[in-house]
């Protein structure tokens, strides 16, 4: 009889479990080739002072925050870049970006002010197509200032005050809206990344988002009996939620309790041991940690999917 009754709580107990697996995954994981959309960027979009608001984030303006006379661009020319394949650069080899807040059709710059000291606009006189660069994409638009800018298949084109030396691409992927031109005016990519994966940072190895972007967990959420973010209005524009990613759009990364929940805003979000992903606005390039410890709830996820320095 003691036996019968120790079965039954067995059978019981696995019952459970398996009800709080399910639970935790109310949805199916999407099929491969879904695409993680990652961070989104904050009100600006140029790295402005506030973006990183208490965590020490910097604004994103270069080392003294003042915008020399513009730099002729001179002859453009193709660089090979090891993460984001061809990049265009200068002549003295900076690295060319472009801004997903204007427009290549028309061509229309909105980086202004501010905005402008942070991103240098590329002055279109004297530039010339180099090597791998089709001059019929070469144009210009005029500012509001009245200069005339360069553009690159319509986009105008901009340096970044954090580039120091030739062949840096620090701008890439500043609140999500900032990136290295390709020859062709598309944006330059991280090459072969998956929707997850694993970045070595200063605070060990890290999951990082298909942008290379830290990936967070918030203390406050839940993660059994069923996910729930306890993030939500104003807390998802700094750390907006992880979308869905296909279980075989990964690497390095755990796969125990790695699916979809709906957030009751509708959004859907990803999850890791069941616990949701977030991103930081504050970060601006990939490899950044500046959300760790914001709050004393907010950390990044190992790969094995628990929170890097959480109290224990």
């Amino acid at each position: 009889m003691n036996t019968s009754w120790r079965s039954a709580s067995l059978v019981a107990a696995a019952a459970a479990v398996l009800a709080l697996t399910t639970a935790c995954g109310q949805e199916s994981v999407p099929a491969a080739g879904s695409q993680n959309v990652g961070a989104t960027a904050a009100a600006g979009g140029f790295g402005s002072v506030g973006t990183g608001a208490d965590t020490g984030a910097g604004n994103g303006y270069g080392a003294d925050g003042q915008q020399g006379a513009a730099k002729a661009a001179g002859e453009l020319a193709v660089s090979a870049n090891a993460e984001l394949g061809k990049v265009v650069t200068d002549s003295a080899g900076m690295t060319l970006y472009r801004f997903d807040a204007d427009t290549a059709q028309p061509p229309k710059s909105t980086c202004d002010a501010d905005c402008a000291t942070a991103w240098p606009p590329v002055p279109a006189d004297d530039a010339t197509a180099g090597a791998g660069i089709d001059k019929a994409l070469l144009g210009e638009v005029t500012r509001a200032d009245g200069s005339k800018q360069l553009t690159i298949a319509g986009w105008p084109a901009y340096r970044y005050a954090k580039d120091t030396k030739a062949g840096e691409t620090s701008g890439q992927g500043v609140n999500g809206k900032w990136f290295a031109l390709a020859p062709d005016g598309k944006k330059a990519s991280l090459v072969n990344l998956p929707g997850l994966s694993v970045k070595k940072t200063e605070l060990g190895d890290v999951v990082v988002d298909k942008n290379g972007m830290t990936v967070y967990r918030f203390s406050k959420d839940q993660a059994w009996p069923k996910s729930v973010s306890a993030c939500t209005g104003s807390c998802l524009e700094k750390w907006p939620a992880v979308a869905p990613v296909a279980v075989g759009d990964t690497k390095g990364v755990l796969k125990k309790g790695m699916m979809p929940f709906t957030r009751p805003d509708g959004v859907k979000q990803m999850t890791i041991n069941c616990w949701p992903l977030y991103t930081f606005s504050g970060d601006e390039v990939p490899g950044d940690v500046n959300g760790q410890g914001v709050g004393g709830t907010w950390f990044a996820v190992s790969p094995d999917g628990k929170a890097i320095g959480a109290p224990q």
